[in-house]
């Protein structure tokens, strides 16, 4: 096969359902793991589900995640992640279930995405999935 088909080929998929707003500390690796997988040149995706969607509301910008001194606020870390290329986008029906709309997501977040669609392309040639 052509290595350089595999090199853009090469994927993470990251799924984030178990960090919900009163486990901060939780986000923090989900984030890093995009970032570091990005600037390593992979193409990375992350999926926010269940109760961690809404941390892609704009509304909840300014809380902080991580740890100790290194707490960011989850707005930076959704800039930063989309500025190396992370798509980030809020499961379908996490984002129905919470009562908000596309309306009310982060500017930095690609939109919403189905399961079905993101398992897919998780599980293609080349492409990781991680489950946080």
């Amino acid at each position: 096969m052509n290595e350089q088909l595999d090199e853009q080929a090469r994927g993470l998929s990251i799924l984030v359902w178990s960090c919900d707003l009163s486990r901060p500390e939780l986000l923090a690796t989900p984030f890093m793991t995009a970032q570091a997988a990005a600037a390593l040149d992979m193409r990375v995706k992350m999926l926010f589900s269940s109760q961690s969607v809404q941390w892609l509301l704009a509304q909840n910008a300014g809380l902080p995640t991580g740890f100790g001194d290194q707490r960011w606020p989850i707005g930076r870390h959704l800039e930063a992640s989309n500025e190396l290329g992370v798509e980030i986008r809020a499961c379908t029906q996490a984002l129905h279930a919470s009562g908000a709309g596309c309306a009310a997501l982060s500017a930095h977040c690609a939109g919403v995405e189905g399961m079905v669609s993101f398992v897919e392309q998780g599980s293609a040639p080349g492409w990781r999935m991680l489950v946080f």
